[in-house]
């Protein structure tokens, strides 16, 4: 562990209270890590905040502190730009609110190391019900019901912000998202390419005076279920244009058994329309049935290239 270079993300937008504890925190735990905040354009006193420690502490010990600014607001964007930016042998990301607890990092590295994962997931605890918004938990738990039984593995917490991952896993991460929907493109991604995934709780504080929640409930709760979406239509392409091609099919069988019954009786066809109607159904059943094999076609060269970009970045 002591030979890792290890690089601790903290995206940061307006955690004036926060954010020095947390810095602090994570250098006590882990004073051989090299930290970086990626400012969201903050409005507040945090990015003066983090540029004064980083001059104070300039003169009296090594440089473990860097400041960096994402213009592109989203919390998806900082992470796709820190991933892009930094070359580590471990990444780990961690919130600017100080409710996640920096003490459990030794253990959970070691966790990491040891059972050689790709993405460790460090799932919250509460001691106190009221912490976690009940919205928020609910929300939580529909989701990773979802990823579940769409994707095939179960998170308890699918969407948090606290992760440990191998260098592999971020350098042939594509990140497409933009905001705080980028804990679901990070789970079914692993899942996805089958990576060595696993996950560990960890204490999940109450947020300290002045600290305000930048997750909308309902606006990145549908966000959120918008990537899930997305992420089904192109990584699991055949289960979605296959369920239409099977919906469609049935339809065209449900219209076209009267038409044949009816043929079967009198050797006539007094029903055009239905058996157009019929037919149009069997048609789009076979385009659904084509678009989805030639989809899976391309993603699974998708995969075999992100494997490849993997492989690459393996040690």
């Amino acid at each position: 562990m002591v030979g890792d270079n290890i690089a601790i993300i903290i995206p940061m937008y307006n955690e004036e209270s926060t954010i020095l504890s947390v810095i602090n925190d994570l250098h006590r735990n882990l004073p051989n890590a090299n930290i970086f905040v990626f400012d969201n354009n903050s409005s507040d006193k945090s990015f003066s905040l983090v540029e004064s420690k980083i001059s104070k502490d300039s003169n009296t010990t090594n440089c473990y502190l860097n400041l960096l600014k994402v213009t592109t607001q989203g919390k998806g964007a900082v992470i796709r730009e820190a991933f892009s930016m930094i070359n580590a042998d471990i990444y780990i990301i961690i919130d600017a609110d100080a409710q996640y607890d920096a003490n459990i990092l030794p253990k959970a590295l070691n966790h990491f190391v040891k059972n050689k994962l790709d993405m460790l997931n460090i799932s919250r605890k509460t001691s106190d019900d009221t912490i976690y918004r009940r919205g928020h938990k609910l929300g939580n738990r529909v989701f990773s019901k979802i990823t579940s039984l769409l994707f095939g593995k179960k998170f308890y917490d699918m969407l948090s912000g606290y992760r440990i991952f191998s260098k592999a896993f971020v350098k042939s991460f594509p990140a497409h998202s933009q905001g705080f929907e980028i804990e679901t493109e990070l789970t079914i991604f692993s899942l996805q390419q089958h990576l060595r995934v696993d996950e560990i709780e960890a204490l999940y504080k109450a947020r300290p005076c002045g600290s305000i929640s930048k997750l909308s409930t309902f606006k990145d709760g549908l966000k959120i279920l918008f990537m899930i979406a997305q992420l089904l239509f192109t990584e699991r392409p055949l289960l979605v244009f296959g369920s239409f091609s099977f919906l469609f099919f049935i339809l065209g069988i449900i219209f076209g058994l009267p038409v044949v019954f009816e043929f079967i009786q009198t050797s006539k066809v007094s029903r055009f329309p239905t058996l157009f109607v019929c037919i149009g159904f069997e048609i789009v059943s076979v385009i659904f049935a084509i678009a989805g094999l030639l989809s899976f076609l391309i993603v699974r060269n998708t995969k075999e290239m992100r494997h490849f970009i993997y492989l690459q970045h393996k040690s």
